[in-house]
């Protein structure tokens, strides 16, 4: 249970980094991709952060048990 709860946390830490990354690279640039999607993507990290942070707290409860 240990390993597969941070493999996941892991896992969103990564996507949260690449969405992250996308939404600074398209700022960056600007043009029609950001006007597009600025919003979904900030939505999009604030919600697997969430996730992370949800994980993490499973994982610091399941320790204590």
């Amino acid at each position: 249970m240990d390993i597969i709860l941070m493999i996941l946390v892991a896992c969103g830490i990564l996507m949260t980094l690449g969405v992250l990354a996308t939404g600074v690279y398209s700022m960056a640039h600007g043009g029609v991709f950001n006007d597009e999607h600025s919003g979904q993507l900030m939505a999009l990290r604030v919600g697997l952060q969430g996730l992370v942070v949800l994980l993490v707290l499973v994982g610091i409860i399941a320790a204590q048990h």
